[in-house]
């Protein structure tokens, strides 16, 4: 139950982190957000690494954890988060989030390549509706440029498309460098692998802020929209934490299916919070619920779902395919 419980919190403060990132991409840039964002995380597990034994587990890493780790912070919080904040700001917290739900579909099948998971006919169901998602977003492009314009934001498909397909490699990809790096630890583990992978990303953001010439390169910073990016650096520094506490106390299989409810509270808030520069139509929340329930046959374990359902008879789901 607390595991449970810890998922949700996860998914709740990962929705609410998306609605604030919203809010501060409409006035900021992306690269102003990276740069208060992802540095932000370091102190924020320094603190939780110091009190939960995370410097502890790190003296006892060889050389393969840490740079699985750091390839896992590159790849998930530079790479993934930028096409995320660029997708969310080129088309729009809500258009965005079935595309980006093509990640955990990325995530299946380097698994399948190199952990050895198998593919089986639930898996199959999930790919086809994480698939249909973005298919329906593009088939009703007109009619959502036009809902767009009419509250002054006109999505951007062509580079939208791209920076989600971006976003959905490297959150994908993370989680297969997370597995190799943290394979069996604890939640000391967890939480130094969180430590190191924000320090990675923070140290290549800062070597690209100042590549670029400084913080002054990044253009003025408005009260307010700085703001929403602290705010959004700490809603998702505390849903990484909880999905890593969640998946050391919990099963897999309760802890995935839960968090994949973040695209959920996704919708909820932007539409509390965001409502005036985010397109909402009954297709879009299709769309979106579409691709939850695709995560979560891709994601959760088949025979706990069918338990779940009560689904007696239907083990042959669980067949695999690959």
């Amino acid at each position: 139950m607390f595991g449970a419980f810890l998922a949700l919190s996860s998914a709740a403060f990962f929705g609410l982190n998306n609605a604030m990132l919203r809010r501060g991409v409409i006035k900021g840039s992306v690269l102003q957000a990276m740069a208060i964002t992802v540095p932000f995380g370091v102190p924020v597990f320094v603190i939780l690494a110091f009190a939960m034994g995370g410097f502890e587990a790190m003296a006892r890493w060889d050389v393969a954890p840490w740079l699985w780790m750091i390839a896992a912070g590159v790849v998930h919080f530079v790479i993934g988060r930028y096409g995320n904040y660029k997708a969310t700001q080129t088309l729009g917290a809500t258009l965005s989030t079935p595309i980006q739900q093509v990640s955990i579909l990325v995530a299946l099948l380097l698994a399948f390549v190199f952990l050895g998971e198998t593919i089986n006919l639930m898996n199959a169901f999930g790919i086809a509706l994480v698939v249909i998602g973005p298919m329906m977003l593009v088939r009703r492009r007109k009619a959502t440029l036009a809902a767009g314009r009419s509250k002054g934001f006109e999505p951007q498909y062509g580079p939208g498309l791209a920076w989600g397909a971006v976003c959905a490699f490297g959150y994908g990809t993370s989680p297969l460098f997370v597995a190799l790096g943290i394979a069996d630890g604890g939640i000391a583990d967890s939480v130094a692998g969180l430590l190191v992978s924000y320090s990675a990303a923070a140290l290549v953001v800062l070597v690209v802020v100042a590549a670029l010439g400084g913080p002054a390169q990044l253009g003025p910073f408005e009260r307010d929209t700085a703001g929403w990016f602290l705010l959004s650096g700490l809603f998702v520094a505390l849903s990484q934490f909880f999905r890593y506490i969640a998946l050391a106390v919990a099963p897999v299989a309760v802890v995935v299916p839960i968090q994949r409810l973040s695209v959920v509270f996704r919708l909820i808030f932007n539409a509390m919070i965001n409502r005036e520069h985010e397109v909402f139509d009954r297709w879009i929340v299709l769309s979106i619920l579409l691709s939850v329930i695709g995560a979560v046959a891709l994601a959760a374990d088949t025979m706990f779902l069918l338990d779940l359902l009560a689904l007696s008879g239907a083990e042959w789901l669980a067949t695999p395919l690959f």
